[in-house]
């Protein structure tokens, strides 16, 4: 059973066993119910305390049971906070570390809650596309109010315990208690125990003094900030109706009206796959949980650039020691500076208080030799990306490093098991690839190398964690997996120039679409260069790899992107904004004239159809390789390194959204143009498997 019972002192104690969150799934529901029942039916017990075994008192819904028969068996939540509520004795939920989600509103369907300080009391269901189907729109706001309740929904943030329990008027906690919950509990159950009648949430009226208005204020608001997502809107209509119904069942029968709408919508359902998605990347196949890690106490950092810097500010947050290196005494000190700039930016909003900003910085050391990162566990190099300079680094690496160290490179394309084979180590690389800003980013590439130790691979996984990241892992080859997708994706954008598009307007298609930056703003906002050096890298190694020269005439005029005041678009000194450029429109039209092209009219949706689906098609490839593990894994690269839509899900998550067999169709449609790259067009094995077999990728 995930719940166990004993009496102590006449009170029967429930506590939730199923770890890592005590999820409410049907092993647990059913133990929870036994357990009212039985202390009903013992005339010795005189109240009931529901706690939480571990680091929660509940997480909610067990997502292990998500989308299965179990997780609406009976007894479903409904259920079992309808017994909780009906029950002959008083059921006092001891709430500690986590209440969250169904975890809430079961504790809610109880006749008193009690809490230690800290618990994170939240429904969080927001964001994952839905709103609380278990009663939490309808009993919140009987006991926080409306107005406090509809934040906490519409938002689904953690608000600490202590933080509701002072609210005025407030009846969500009875008492706060400090030092041991369950014996506090305890105590109050037997001070409760004789009190009738049974206090209920369901008694509690809903109230605002000018609900119209507040509803219609919050309406506008939320619509504006959440277009793209329906679910807060069905947060706001839901707790709207507690205001005007007639019940608190006719609230539950709307609440899960609503519920039931967002669960089939497609946005609800890239949420829920975005969200098993990140939880799913951690798991690589062959590395098995319980796989022992390296100690990583210090950690050294070589360069002190932009992403050097980056990548340091992520351990210092952490409070983890680091060490960074640079060859010059200026190129460190500018790193040390433009760390302390960002801090001090942190400060000043209030998003950093002083004191920790000094805590981080007394973590930083900075020197010129390499001897000085002799003592550190996890070293990672952020230097130029030419495989000549990785060379020399990672050959001093292997004669500095302590044995057992890891040494990751920050490269984005290069060959990590090249890299390897500088060092008499190769079991100790790794590819770490941060995604600029550094300290900003959510995405980590892991890059696998044939020969890198599975204690390694667990070790950085680990840390990843450690410093917020989401960890994904890539084998090793050309841009691993995000940037090896976002090639094909920029190939597409240049073959639309030279067909009749501009800038601008493939930018703002794909940006309707859902991207945060079309791929001409992204280029501008990375330096336009990169993308050249690449390009120059190919011609050697892929002679025939097509390309629209029109990015190579661009970059032959200086116009590198913001860095220079020009790129695809022009920039006014100190400004971001993007401001299309006759010169470089100019510059297009000219070479369609050389490639002897009319220009054509191109919708919106062939823009984004051939920019996406070139994703597609490239990320079956990448699976089919192995270079990837699962589908999900792709998605995730997409939605936290590189503006992805999350209501979409990903490309993958969106191409089976889509159906397959229509994808597959508009790709064999795209082969047909001359001037596109029709080999590459043709449907990845993997992909036309898929279409053959009736399959999805997600």
């Amino acid at each position: 059973m995930s719940a166990s019972y004993e009496n102590r002192d006449g009170v029967a104690v429930i506590t939730l066993n199923n770890p890592p969150v005590n999820g409410l799934g049907y092993d647990t529901r059913r133990a929870i119910a036994d357990g009212i029942e039985r202390a009903n039916g013992d005339a010795a017990v005189k109240a009931i305390v529901l706690t939480g075994a571990g680091k929660a008192f509940s997480g909610g819904a067990d997502i292990r049971e998500f989308d299965s028969p179990r997780a609406t068996a009976e007894p479903n939540l409904l259920s079992l906070i309808k017994l909780a509520e009906g029950s002959g004795k008083p059921i006092v939920a001891a709430i500690h570390t986590v209440c969250m989600g169904g975890g809430l509103e079961l504790a809610l369907g109880c006749h008193y809650r009690v809490a230690a300080p800290g618990a994170a009391i939240a429904l969080p269901e927001v964001k994952i596309g839905l709103i609380p189907g278990a009663g939490g729109t309808q009993r919140l706001p009987r006991v926080l109010g409306v107005e406090t309740a509809m934040n906490m929904i519409v938002k689904g943030d953690p608000v600490p315990s202590e933080v509701l329990a002072s609210l005025p008027g407030q009846k969500l906690i009875d008492q706060m208690i400090d030092g041991d919950l369950l014996a506090g509990a305890i105590a109050f159950a037997l001070k409760v125990a004789d009190v009738r009648p049974l206090p209920s949430v369901r008694d509690l009226k809903v109230k605002h003094p000018n609900p119209e208005a507040y509803v219609k204020f919050v309406r506008n608001m939320v619509a504006g900030m959440a277009k793209n997502f329906p679910a807060p809107l069905g947060c706001v209509d839901a707790v709207a109706y507690s205001l005007k119904a007639r019940s608190l069942d006719d609230g539950l029968a709307e609440e899960l009206r609503i519920f039931k709408g967002l669960m089939i919508t497609p946005e609800a359902k890239a949420l829920r796959h975005a969200f098993f998605g990140e939880r799913a990347a951690s798991k690589i196949p062959d590395v098995p949980e319980g796989t022992p890690q390296r100690a990583i106490a210090k950690v050294g950092v070589i360069g002190a650039g932009t992403m050097g810097g980056g990548i340091t500010m992520n351990f210092l947050n952490a409070g983890v020691p680091v060490t960074m290196l640079e060859m010059k005494q200026d190129a460190l000190d500018r790193g040390v500076a433009t760390i302390r700039k960002n801090y001090e930016a942190q400060v000043k909003k209030g998003k950093l208080k002083q004191d920790k900003y000094e805590q981080r910085m007394a973590l930083l050391s900075t020197t010129l030799s390499y001897a000085d990162l002799k003592d550190a566990d996890l070293i990672i190099e952020a230097v130029f990306e030419e495989i000549g300079v990785k060379e020399t680094v990672f050959k001093t690496l292997d004669e500095v490093a302590k044995p057992g160290a890891i040494l990751a490179s920050n490269t984005s394309t290069l060959d990590v098991d090249k890299i390897a084979s500088f060092t008499k180590r190769p079991q100790d690389v790794v590819g770490m690839h941060f995604f600029s800003p550094a300290n900003v980013m959510k995405l980590l590439e892991v890059v696998r190398g044939k020969a890198t130790g599975k204690d390694v691979l667990a070790t950085v996984m680990a840390v990843a964690k450690k410093i917020k990241k989401t960890a994904v892992v890539s084998g090793v080859c050309d841009g691993f997996i995000g940037n090896r997708m976002i090639e094909q994706y920029s190939r597409q954008a240049g073959f639309l120039l030279d067909e009749g598009a501009t800038p601008a307007q493939v930018d703002k298609a794909v940006e309707k679409f859902g991207f945060a930056m079309g791929p001409f703003r992204m280029g501008d906002l990375a330096g336009n260069d990169i993308g050249w050096a690449i390009r120059k890298r190919r011609a050697v190694e892929q002679a025939t790899m097509k390309y629209s020269r029109t990015a190579d005439k661009l970059c032959e005029l200086g116009r590198y992107g913001q860095k220079t005041g020009a790129g695809w678009y022009d920039y006014q000194a100190g400004k971001r904004d993007a401001i299309p450029s006759q010169l470089v429109e100019d510059m297009i039209a000219a070479h369609r004239s050389e490639l002897g092209i009319t220009p054509r009219r191109i919708s919106d949706e062939e823009i984004v159809q051939r920019l996406v689906f070139a994703l597609v098609n490239e990320a079956a490839h990448i699976l089919e390789e192995g270079i990837a593990n699962k589908a999900s894994d792709i998605d995730m690269v997409y939605l936290t390194g590189y503006g992805f839509p999350l209501f979409r899900g990903g490309p993958l998550c969106y191409a089976d959204s889509l159906g397959l067999f229509n994808v597959a169709q508009a790709m064999k449609r795209f082969a047909q143009n001359p001037n596109d790259d029709a080999a590459f067009w043709q449907p990845a094995p993997l992909l036309a498997r898929k279409v053959a077999e009736g399959a999805s990728f997600t």
